[in-house]
């Protein structure tokens, strides 16, 4: 009887393993179909999860938001459950939001997350218990449409991909602040929708050559900050790093150098908020960049992509309850900041050592240029220390205030601020306030297009306490909310992607009225004769500064600015901060 029974077992057991290849060879991807040469194209992605969704309960498909393109964006969920509820969801479970497609031609993460949701569903893989995955499938779309074989030079496959810029030639991954797109702002919908734990944007890049397949590029972790960024940092990091060892799956931090070599040691990327891991920072979601080597082949990249999520999911599995405890902690440790950083830079008191895998490198002289030029050889593999900065500190820093007023007529920075669910207000009367205002001192501005902006960068200053009529409909926005970190780092001046230096305020910048040298002389002299300290502080600046002594017309400026004629909105920023008490 006893033998029976386990030859009944063992026939069982091979039965539901038949089935279950019959089920995933029922869905094959694109990728799997052509060796694992190519990629799917976006109809190929489309139809794919449809057929999913149709046959199995735990898997939506949902159309969420428009493109640049014209097409929609969707999301595709897979719950055991079937329940795609996002607020009960989140309530319940550890949520990962995985983008992919944001650079289409860096296609690796777009073929192994229909794979990982394939195996899933048929039971190839054990379903996740205490997690749930959501997916843009493709994030650019227009990108994805727009196939070729050429612009990625030297990537090692697929056949064919898309392109970098989307619909509107916009690189999607430097406008999740400006939002010029509308992905970016469908995005926002998905990213408060779904609020996940964790954030995964799978790219393809290289630097330099080295033994890695796999490469992970985590949000900073001083910039997250607190004991969230210590997980990042002590916990998430090294756990994953370790269960990929295991897996046979070697992985290193990003390698940040261009034209380099990576053993004279490098430096952690710190990820600002135009980019998806910064944005998605903002909100306490811990965040990764999965940067797979082009130069290996593409079979590898796509196997190695969904070893790291089925990887991320385990964990997330074992620490859920953890992370959820931290991010919701999180969300309120705004209340004891006096003051928020700003501006980072490498803290070169502290780093890590890598025990980094390369390939040696010579430096010859190139049969093309005459100039020297790098090459390395794989034939001569090693395994080196190596330095990398991983640790930032902050240079430039800002009080919190209790709340900012943004002046109505900027219903572009409102609606961002909509879309980022930041509770804001309106003033219903004519109110005079006591706040601290705000004038641009100094900036630089890049004299290249970048994004569609020619954006300003080491913006500065000035600022005076004063009583401001305020209007009825001007915005009053309450820093203590979970946007605070947003909040802050749009409206602050000398934030890197603060509104400002994204452009969205230049008009301030332009002086408006001006004067005529030959009728404004008489009345400057006469500003001179009757003011005796503007005469010295005058005086003084022609002694000082021999460019401003030798410039007429910069002398009688000067004297116009000090003039009851110079405008007071020029150079002055119209979003004011109202002190705490």
């Amino acid at each position: 009887m006893r033998v029976f029974i386990a030859i009944w077992f063992c026939c069982f057991l091979i039965a539901c393993e038949t089935e279950t290849e019959d089920k995933v060879a029922d869905f094959p991807t694109h990728f799997e179909s052509s060796g694992g040469t190519e990629t799917a194209t976006y109809l190929q992605v489309v139809d794919f999860y449809i057929r999913l969704a149709k046959e199995f309960p735990e898997i939506n498909f949902q159309t969420i938001g428009e493109t640049d393109s014209g097409n929609p964006l969707h999301i595709v969920t897979y719950n055991p459950e079937g329940d795609f509820n996002f607020n009960k969801i989140g309530a319940e479970k550890t949520v990962i939001l995985i983008n992919n497609g944001i650079h289409p031609g860096e296609s690796d993460g777009i073929d192994a997350t229909m794979m990982l949701y394939r195996d899933f569903a048929t039971g190839k893989l054990d379903s996740p218990k205490n997690t749930v995955l959501v997916s843009i499938p493709i994030y650019n779309i227009g990108g994805a449409l727009n196939r070729n074989s050429q612009t990625r030079a030297n990537q090692n496959g697929p056949i064919s991909y898309g392109f970098r810029g989307n619909a509107k030639n916009y690189d999607l991954n430097r406008d999740f602040i400006k939002a010029d797109s509308k992905n970016a702002k469908s995005f926002m919908e998905i990213f408060h929708l779904v609020n996940p734990d964790i954030f995964i944007d799978n790219h393809v890049s290289n630097g330099a050559d080295y033994q890695y397949t796999l490469t992970h590029l985590f949000t900073q972790h001083n910039k997250l900050g607190g004991a969230l960024g210590n997980y990042l940092h002590k916990n998430l990091m090294p756990v994953l790093e370790d269960s990929l060892a295991a897996k046979n799956w070697d992985v290193t931090p990003y390698v940040n150098v261009f034209n380099q070599v990576p053993e004279n040691g490098f430096s952690q990327f710190l990820d600002h908020p135009r980019y998806s891991t910064g944005y998605t920072t903002l909100w306490n979601t811990l965040g990764m960049m999965v940067e797979t080597h082009m130069l290996k082949p593409y079979h590898k990249r796509v196997q190695g992509t969904y070893e790291l999520l089925k990887q991320m999911i385990g964990i997330a599995e074992t620490d859920g309850q953890q992370i959820k405890s931290l991010r919701e902690a999180a969300m309120t440790r705004h209340k004891t900041w006096t003051y928020y950083p700003v501006q980072w830079a490498i803290d070169t008191t502290r780093n890590s050592i890598l025990n980094f895998k390369g390939y040696e490198a010579d430096t010859l002289i190139s049969e093309v240029t005459g100039f020297p030029r790098l090459k390395y050889d794989r034939e001569r593999p090693f395994t080196k220390p190596v330095v990398y900065q991983n640790y930032m500190k902050p240079v430039d820093s800002v009080l919190v205030p209790k709340a900012y007023i943004i002046k109505k007529g900027y219903e572009g920075i409102i609606d961002l601020m909509q879309r980022n669910k930041i509770q804001l207000e309106q003033l219903q009367k004519d109110t005079v306030l006591l706040v601290e205002s705000y004038r641009i001192k100094n900036y630089e501005t890049r004299t290249n297009a970048y994004e569609g902006h020619y954006p300003h960068y080491a913006t500065t200053v000035s600022k005076h306490m004063e009583k401001v009529l305020f209007s009825e409909g001007d915005y009053f926005i309450a820093t203590d909310q979970p946007g605070i970190r947003y909040i802050l780092e749009t409206l602050e001046p000398a934030a890197p992607d603060s509104f400002f230096n994204w452009n969205f305020f230049d008009p301030i910048l332009q002086q408006k009225e001006g004067f005529s040298p030959y009728a404004f002389e008489d009345e400057a002299a006469d500003m001179l004769a009757k003011n005796e300290d503007l005469k010295a502080e005058f005086m003084a600046k022609k002694s000082d500064d021999t460019e401003f002594a030798s410039n007429w017309y910069a002398q009688l400026d000067w004297l116009f600015k000090r003039s009851g004629h110079y405008e007071k909105n020029h150079m002055q920023y119209p979003v004011y901060r109202v002190p705490k008490d």
